[in-house]
């Protein structure tokens, strides 16, 4: 009997399609079961599929190749998208206003920086480079040392004029190409930054490549020293032609030059040993150069050593002008160079020797103790050693008198600071170092370049300040008091004048300096013929770019007179210091010094420890 399904058909089981799917089960219990798992391939889809039932795929036939409409359709679409887009952000990028991010404006100091070394290409004697860009200057005292038979060394052609004249003076001359060097060696990459690397170093190498004519750099001992080469001294009456006699292009120049030697200078062949020791480590990536100042520099030293004497003692023409007071402080700072520049400790011995910092001053105060100049290297010896204490820490026998350096060092930055009465200041604010006597410009930068430089050691030494008695100060109070006195130099004084020769509106224009104040009117003027320029109450023709003059009084008060010296004479010392103090204060702060270069040939203060034991071996 069959029943019925209420939605159709019969509800009875069929035995045979039972047995039938029966059988299949047990069929497929057989089977893999991952097989069965497996999707099917398209071959595979064919078996089973009827062949009304396989997909087709369409196609598109462009001409020269035939693809999926699939993808046809994507290919076509992306490229609409990416075009629309690349059509957007064109749109946005023409637009939208532009924002450049400029590097910032140079500061001040680092303005100031690319006069300031313009004025030593103005004072180059002898054949000047193609790219020496002072426009009014040419090739000058081309007989230096040949017209004079009774001196050994015979050419002297080169070098740096020392002022608003046409004298070479060794003494000051040294001296500023040893500061140069330190402040190279200390902010090589602030130098860099300016874009004036190269610029100093080729000033250095000037200074430095005449120094090596003066003396015979080949021997390892030396007799004599070529000192000063010109005259100067009017104080007679004497109206013979000569270096301050007469008012003349040095291009003109046609009298005779004399050169003074000296064979018992101790202060001058140790300042000159400095200047090249220093100068070995500028120049330490051109090896042969290095070598020979430093053979040139330990020859000087020996002789130093060796013929004890002041190089103006006798009335000379230096004493006029660059007397010494002694050669001990050149002993110490002499030595401290001649260390950092061979590492051979009997050098840091000499200089670090008790009864030699002794004879330099180092334990008494007088009025001008730690006012760093051409005379006195004491200020700069004691910085320059601190720097080892801090830095290398040598111990043993050492550590005695460099505690005492870095101590009255210490005393010496108090000394500059508002607080204390160590110094007056004009009302200006102008620090008066030389405790009012004419041209104080040339010790007011070399304070502020020591003081920044003393407080970059102690940033990199992660010391936060110093005391002065019970009383602690930031390291940033001897970077203010460094701003300060050369913003006063750049005109924030009372006379709102720059007394740097070209920066600023204000500064002076009657400088008193031959070469400025003469025409280059292809006009010859002679000895005598110069004088009514030096007279004159028009600008010099010529600006001198660069040139720090003397400076102000001790009232601030200033004559831009050109033949008044003491107000408005510029000076390779006094614009050395100038640019060691910009350099200093220029750029970022957190740039600071380098604090390995200056230790390049210096070994290791402590020896190297012995190897480890062999392993036990049972």
């Amino acid at each position: 009997m069959y029943g019925r399904d209420p939605w159709g058909g019969p509800l009875e089981i069929n035995a045979a399609d039972s047995a039938t799917d029966d059988d299949r089960s047990r069929n497929l219990q057989d089977l893999d079961r991952a097989a069965l798992s497996r999707p099917l391939d398209e071959t595979q889809q064919s078996w089973l599929l009827g062949p009304g039932e396989q997909k087709k795929k369409k196609y598109v036939d462009l001409g020269c190749i035939i693809v999926s409409r699939k993808i046809f359709v994507w290919t076509v679409g992306t490229i609409l998208v990416a075009g629309v887009l690349a059509g957007f952000i064109t749109l946005i990028v023409k637009t939208v206003p532009r924002h450049h991010h400029r590097h910032p404006p140079p500061d001040n100091y680092t303005l100031a920086l690319h006069k300031a070394l313009m004025f030593f290409n103005a004072q180059r004697s002898g054949k000047l480079p193609k790219h020496n860009n002072v426009s009014w200057r040419g090739n000058s005292c081309m007989q230096d040392g040949k017209s004079d038979p009774s001196v050994l060394m015979k050419d002297l052609v080169g070098g740096f004029y020392d002022a608003g004249d046409a004298i070479k003076f060794n003494f000051p001359a040294a001296y500023s190409m040893t500061l140069l060097s330190w402040s190279v060696i200390e902010y090589s990459a602030k130098f860099e930054a300016a874009g004036e690397l190269n610029h100093i170093k080729e000033i250095i190498k000037w200074g430095t490549d005449y120094f090596l004519k003066t003396f015979n750099h080949t021997a390892d001992t030396i007799d004599r020293v070529a000192a000063q080469v010109g005259v100067g001294d009017t104080s007679g009456g004497s109206t013979s032609p000569n270096d301050h006699y007469c008012w003349m292009r040095p291009e003109d120049i046609d009298y005779p030059r004399p050169v003074y030697e000296c064979h018992s200078c101790s202060d001058l062949a140790a300042e000159m040993a400095a200047a090249l020791a220093s100068a070995s480590i500028v120049f330490k990536d051109n090896k042969a150069y290095s070598q020979k100042l430093v053979h040139g520099a330990a020859t000087l030293f020996k002789f130093a050593r060796d013929q004890r004497g002041r190089y103006s003692a006798g009335g000379s023409d230096a004493s006029i002008f660059y007397n010494s007071s002694s050669y001990w402080d050149e002993f110490v700072w002499g030595g401290a160079w001649m260390y950092y520049a061979t590492g051979n400790q009997s050098y840091l011995q000499l200089a670090t020797h008790p009864k030699l910092a002794k004879h330099a001053g180092a334990f008494w105060g007088g009025p001008d103790y730690g006012v760093f100049s051409w005379d006195n290297k004491l200020p700069g010896a004691q910085v320059l050693l601190s720097r080892l204490r801090l830095f290398l820490s040598p111990g043993y026998p050492y550590e005695e008198i460099l505690r005492t350096f870095h101590n009255q060092t210490s005393i010496v930055m108090c000394s500059f600071l508002p607080v204390f009465t160590s110094f007056n200041r004009t009302r200006g604010g102008m620090i008066q170092l030389n405790h009012g006597r004419p041209q104080p410009l040339q010790y007011v930068v070399n304070a502020a370049f020591l003081a920044t430089l003393f407080s970059d050691y102690l940033d990199a030494a992660d010391t936060p300040g110093w005391y002065c008695g019970p009383n602690f100060f930031s390291t940033d109070v001897l970077r203010d008091f460094a701003k300060t006195q050369i913003d006063y130099i750049l005109g924030k004084n009372p006379r709102k004048m720059s007394y740097v020769v070209g920066f600023g509106n204000h500064y002076p224009k009657h400088v008193h300096h031959r070469g400025a104040s003469i025409p280059k009117n292809k006009i010859k003027y002679n000895c005598k013929g110069g004088w009514k320029w030096r007279d004159t109450s028009k600008p010099n023709p010529n600006t001198l770019v660069g040139a720090m003059v003397a400076g102000p009084d001790k009232h601030d008060g200033f004559h831009d007179v050109r033949t008044n010296y003491n107000y408005t004479e510029p000076t390779l010392a006094g614009n050395a210091g100038l640019v060691a103090a910009l350099v200093a204060l220029s750029g970022d702060k957190s740039t600071g010094i380098d604090k390995n270069t200056i230790f390049s040939a210096v070994p290791p203060m402590f020896p190297t420890p012995p190897p480890p034991p062999a392993p036990w071996k049972p």
